[in-house]
Formats: C-alpha cells, structure tokens, sequence
C-alpha cells in the first residue's frame, strides 16, 4: 500500500525546520581561537601555496575530490516539464541527498537560468575548479545531448547526465541478466523501444556496445514508427531508425525477444505480450503507471521476465543503483572523464552482484527468506549495502585500464574496507526496518489517540502502509483533534474503551483478565472496571489477536504504562525479565543499547539474562551481535563490587550462549579503540571486532548514555524498544516526536511479523469511523 499524495505533508517535510534538505557541516575543528586561525587567516594561506605550487594539490588541502556538483536548468523536472531553475530546486537538493547517503559524496546543487547550450557551458565550464564531478540533471532534449557532449569535451571532471545514462546502465545490467536466464544471445535478440527521448537512447547505445545489431531494434516515439523513411529525423535518431515496414507497435512486438518502455503508462496489452516470442523480457519503466502493469503481464504468460521503475513489484530499475557508486569510483581514482568503458564497467558489476548470495539484512528488507538469481531477481535490490563496495571499484577499474585515472588505486582490498567504512555496512538498518514493515502491515493499536503526535503518526503510518491504526479515546475528541489539524481519518478504525458500545467487549475482557489476575491482587469487579482504561484494553486487544501491537507512553510515565503489558500479556516463554533498548543510527552502523528503562540495578545474573535478550534481538534484524558490557573498569583494573558483577555476568552468558561475541567488564572507550585492545588486551573476544551492541551494569548509566547520544550527539534513535514480551508492546518516550513515534511502529510491527506465524490484516470487529 502506497502511500498516498499529501501536499501538506509534502510542503511541511521541505519547510519546517531548516528549509529545504541540505546543509553544510564543518569537517574540522573550529572551536578555539586556534582553529579558525588554521581554518582561514592566517593557516589557510599554506595550503593555498601549496595548491599555487602544484594545481593538482587542491585535492589533498581541499574537498574537491569529493565534491559534486548536480547542475540544471529546469526545463525537464520528472513528470512536471519546463518549471524553472527555482522549482527544480528541491529535486536537485533531493538528487544531493542521495548522493550523500548512498555513497557519501558531498553535492551542491546549482540550478542555473539559462536555456541556450553556449551560456550553460560556459558557466558550467567556468566552475570547474570547485567541483571533482558534474551530475546533469532534468534538462530537456535534445539540447541535454549537446550540453554532455560538449562539457566531456572541455572539461578534465567527470560529466554524466544521469537522466540518460543511468537507466540505460540499470536496464543493461538487467539485460544482460535476462537474456542469460532465457538463454539467449544478445546479438541475436529482436528489441522493441517504445519512447525515443534522452534515457531512451542512451539505453539503446548502450545495448549495441553490449552486443545488440541495431537492425535488430525497432523504436517509437509519440509520433510512431522511427523509419528511415520518415522525414525529418535528428542525426541522433537516423542512427537507430529501422528499414522495417511495421507502422504499430502491436505489430512490432509479434515475435520481439524484448520490449523496452520509457513512454507512457498501459501503452502494452496483454495480447501483444503473448504474441511476443518465447520467454519475452519486458522492461516497462514508465512511472509511476507502467507500460503494462506487471500482474497483467505476468498474468497473460508464465515465461515473463518483467521489470518496472517501481518499487513495489520484482526487478525495479531505480537509477540510484548507479550514479552514487559509479561517481564514487570516479572520484576515487580523479578520472577526468566517466567514458563508455566505466559504464559498461558498471553494468557488469550490477549484473554480477544479482548473481552472489544476498545478505540476510537484503532479504529483510524486502520480506524475502531467499533471494536468488532467477525471473524475479536479475538486478540487485536498491538496498542492498554492498552495492558501493561492488560498483565503485569496478568503475574505478576501468577508469584506470581505460587511461582516465589521475590516482590509481594499488590497493583493493584497502579500498574496498575504506568504502564499507564510508558508511557503514549495517547503515541503512532504519530504511531496511521500515521496507520490512511496509511489506506486511499489522494492526497496531494506539493507546494516546486524543493527542495529536499520536494522531499525526497514525495518519502516516496508514498511508505509508506500514500498518492498519486502531485508535483508542473519545471519538468526538479525536475527530475534533484531526479535523482542527487537516488529518484525514478515512476508514481508521477508532474504539472509545469507556463507550456504551464497548460495554460486552469490555466485560469479555474483564472476564479473560480475571482469570489472569484472579489471585494476583484483582477482584472480579475491579478487572472489568480497569477494562475502562485504555492501555488495559489496547493490551486485551493484542492477547486476544484483535490487534497485533500495542503503542503507548507518550503522556504516561513508564511504570504505569508497563504493568497493564506485563499483568494482561506477561513475558515470553522462559523469559524471566523484560529490558529496555535503544537503537542508535551512527555513522559506523547501528548501535544496540541495553538496559536504558526497565532495571535498575541488576544482578550479574539478570544483567547476563538482558544481554541474551538483546543479542536475540539483534538477531532479528540479521545482524550479528558483536558486545562489549561495558564499566568504569577494563578486565579487572578496578577490582571493585560494580565492576567484578558485570564480569561475572559476562561469564554467565559465555556459559549459557558459548558462540556470542561478548567481553566485559570494559571501558566504553576502550571497546571502540581496536590499537589499544590489540596493545593491551589481546585476549579480548572484541578485538578485530566492529562492536555493535552495549550493555550498561545499570538503568542509570545506560539512560544517560542514550540521551546524550539522542539530544547531544544528534544521532536518531528507535526506542525504547520492549524485550523480553510475548507479543508486541512499546512504550514511548515522553515527549516523543512525530518521527520517533513513527520509527517505534516499524519496530512493532517487524515484531509483530516474528512473533505471529500467520498475517493479520483483517478489519477489526469493532466500531469503525464513518
């Protein structure tokens, strides 16, 4: 499930805050008088010596080696046209941010008000001292052919225009891919175009440097037929036009191996793909409406290889699986130049890498339990991590045998380690969480629904599809709430526990509880009264499969929102203690914190049990639990009661799990500081080590480290997250933010998919909204 268009939502994300999504952040220090002094006057004059002594010094004193420039004009921005330099901006700033978070490259966007080729080169020429790279973007055709064109020619950077060549490049790996699972040759295969503009013909150049005879192809655009004998043809497109007699596409598709769609949407009907030849490859990339749509297609033949640009269907050409890592390698070794050697370089990467075995953290993602190179599979997913250290080097690669690179690398496994460190290879954990949940929503109740964070996260993760809300309070209450604030209730189902319409749910529920509690310090009279009470009754909804998690604790302090969870649902079976964690997004990966909100002071035995907890956890996410329990002390420096309880349940957990990377007792400093472990304490299980997971010898230290991680560090943060419970319940943190309220449904519903075999996406048998 989509989610749908919300303009507000839209206009909020890019205006709130600080405008737009980039900023620019110092790289060094410039706390103290002595560091602006190294910044700017006087220090700064060195290394502007050094660059005037030697040019290509710039790249060791400066940022230019990693610095990009997206650069437009405007005048094709995705489907809206001719806009502007100005209303294309926020497309350049999200083409930055891409840049950034997939490949660690710096962007500045620049979108320049010119429409005449000459002005837009010289100005783009000009800037070529700033930039160690130049991304085109969103201009039209065909003046984007000559502006390429002509800046490959007069500047030593590299210049792509992604538009063209980074769907021929995703599509090609593709190709190639299918066309070997067909077991067909590809100078053999009959092609079929439908869309003649700038990806088009990219996609078609690129295909014949594959091997593809270009009598072999047959291209249309609005017009028709591309035939040699149609007049006024551009020099561009008299080289792919056919001597063919087929004016319609239907009957250019009889009999075509592959039919290629950079159009429009349900151009394709079910009947042309039959009459397609045996085992047809069809790439329909039209978005966000395909040329056919992919159940169709599949529908109407079962030797269908299909791709789309969605994300929601098998085998989605997405150009971000391009231009990151093949700028990166560019970058890396200063190529002067992104040739065709580098893209092909880059497509036999993509196509390679669909072949190897896929990470756990991929499949995931994608709610898969094995991905593998077949129909459904012939080009890597867009999150997959190993896509920098696959592409990049190959591209650097042929940069290098093609006579472009300026900085060879002489190292690759060098390299390859440095690019996985970039960003991390667990780094995309949160979008991985959140793709995972979208692909099996659950109903997750909401206990604080009359507030309006609460409401707001609701409304998002309904259209997100990433679960089915099931709102608790005063209905009046919340309509008024959402109606004051331009929130749109639709369908969501909404239960007033106190209504007289939930009087028999609620003396059903009384009833389950008491028998729970009956000895446990409830009467019969007061387990149906408590039913009354929201987080009582949200809870009664999850242990009796009406819901599939429960969300609460904004306005609440935790113990209060934590009994109602531990008294109607209990903990998990042999679980002797439930445990707070926090998952922390760093630049080196995830970190997994424990315990940051339920024990206070542990016990060595209680402390190993939370950290069993926590490893199983992190488990789940397929990563591997790599822990430090972490003091004031390291291996017995302090030989203090504090210290030697923490190394005691370090020993308990090695008795209980023997294979689990934990040591302890250690200095959280010292967990991170691979030289002075290997200097220091060479016996230690963490050395060599990429800690992950950190667990605190009690409630105090661990609080204090997560908040300071959150609020001063400014890293995000999920939680805190419940251990140790039978079915899914969390509790947020007061004051939690829209975000973060957000990040903790994607938790319980991932949650909720481990611990519920079957789905449960059925409507709830209670009171809808209307």
């Amino acid at each position: 499930m989509a989610r749908k268009q919300n303009k507000q939502d839209a206009l909020d994300y890019h205006a709130l805050g600080r405008p737009g999504k980039i900023e620019v952040i110092p790289t060094k220090n410039t706390k103290t008088q002595w560091d602006l002094s190294l910044a700017y006057s006087p220090g700064v004059a060195e290394p502007c010596k050094e660059i005037h002594k030697d040019v290509e010094n710039v790249y060791k004193y400066t940022a230019k080696g990693n610095l990009v420039a997206v650069i437009s004009n405007g005048t094709a921005v995705l489907g809206l046209g001719d806009i502007g330099p100005e209303a294309g901006k926020p497309v350049m700033e999200g083409k930055a941010v891409l840049f950034k978070i997939f490949a660690d490259i710096d962007v500045f966007d620049i979108e320049l008000n010119t429409k005449d080729v000459d002005e837009f080169v010289k100005v783009v020429k000009a800037m070529e001292p700033t930039f160690g790279g130049i991304n085109l973007e969103d201009i039209k055709s065909p003046e984007c052919f000559a502006i390429e064109e002509r800046l490959k020619k007069e500047l030593k950077i590299p210049i792509m225009h992604d538009d063209q060549h980074g769907t021929a490049i995703i599509s090609s790996a593709a190709l190639l891919n299918a066309t070997e699972l067909v077991k067909k040759k590809i100078e053999k295969i009959k092609i079929v175009v439908n869309g003649a503009g700038a990806a088009a013909m990219a996609c078609v150049k690129l295909y014949v440097a594959l091997g593809v005879k270009r009598e072999n192809i047959i291209m249309f655009d609005k017009d028709g037929v591309i035939n040699v004998s149609r007049p006024g043809l551009s020099d561009m497109h008299k080289q792919f036009a056919t001597t063919s007699k087929v004016t319609t596409l239907a009957e250019a598709l009889k009999g075509a191996d592959v039919f290629v769609g950079l159009s429009v949407g349900n151009v394709v009907t079910p009947d042309m793909i039959k009459s397609m030849a045996k085992q047809p490859v069809v790439f329909a990339m039209a978005n966000p409406d395909p040329e056919i749509a992919y159940d169709l297609a599949i529908g109407s033949r079962p030797d269908v290889i299909m791709a789309t640009g969605r994300s929601d269907h098998p085998n989605q050409v997405n150009n971000v699986l391009g231009f990151p890592y093949i700028f990166r390698g560019a970058l890396d070794v200063r190529a002067t130049q992104i040739n065709e050697e580098m893209k092909l370089a880059a497509v036999h990467a993509l196509a390679e890498l669909a072949k190897e075995s896929v990470p756990d953290i991929v499949n995931l993602a994608y709610n898969e339990r094995n991905l593998f190179f077949g129909p459904r599979y012939i080009i890597p997913k867009p999150l997959d991590p190993r896509l920098l250290s696959h592409v990049a080097p190959a591209v650097a690669k042929a940069a290098m045998d093609s006579g472009v690179a300026q900085h060879p690398i002489t190292n690759w496994e060098e390299y390859v380690e440095v690019l996985n460190k970039r960003l991390g290879l667990d780094n995309q954990l949160f979008r991985v969480i959140g793709t995972k949940a979208r692909q099996d929503p659950r109903k997750v109740v909401f206990a604080e629904a009359d507030n309006l964070k609460v409401l707001k996260a609701s409304q998002v993760v309904r259209e997100e599809g990433i679960a089915y809300p099931i709102l608790l309070g005063n209905e009046l209450r919340i309509r008024q709430l959402a109606a004051d604030n331009g929130i749109e209730l639709d369908d969501t189902v909404i239960v007033d526990p106190k209504s007289d319409e939930m009087h028999d749910k609620r003396h059903k529920f009384g009833e389950l509880f008491f028998k729970k509690r009956q000895r446990k310090g409830f009467n019969q009279y007061e387990a149906k009264k408590v039913m009354r009470e929201r987080n009582y009754f949200g809870c009664m909804m999850v242990e009796t499969g009406e819901a599939d998690a429960l969300i609460s604790g904004l306005t609440r302090n935790y113990p209060d929102t934590i009994r109602p969870a531990l008294q109607v649902i209990g903990m998990e079976e042999n679980a002797k203690r439930v445990a707070g964690m926090y998952i922390i997004n760093t630049k080196r990966g995830p970190l997994f914190l424990a315990d940051t909100t339920v024990n206070f002071n542990p016990t060595a035995e209680e402390l190993a049990e939370i950290t069993l907890l926590v490893a199983n956890e992190v488990r789940l996410f397929n990563i591997v639990p790599r822990i430090a329990m972490v003091s004031y002390s390291s291996f017995g420096s302090s030989p203090t009661p504090e210290a030697q309880l923490v190394s005691r349940a370090r020993d308990i957990v090695k008795q209980k799990d023997p294979t689990l990377i934990v040591d302890g007792e250690i200095q959280a400093a010292m967990a991170f500081n691979q030289e002075i472990l290997k200097d220091s304490y060479p016996f230690s299980e963490l050395l060599g080590q990429e800690v992950n997971t950190l667990i605190f010898p009690n409630l105090s230290a661990g609080n204090i480290a997560y908040n300071l991680l959150q609020e001063v560090a400014g890293f995000d943060a999920i939680g805190p997250i419940l251990l140790g419970m039978k079915k899914p319940v969390h509790i947020l943190q007061l004051g939690s933010t829209v975000r973060s309220i957000v990040n903790m449904v994607n938790i319980a519903v991932v949650d909720a998919q481990h611990k519920c075999c079957e789905g449960n996406k059925t409507k709830v048998a209670v009171k809808k909204s209307k």
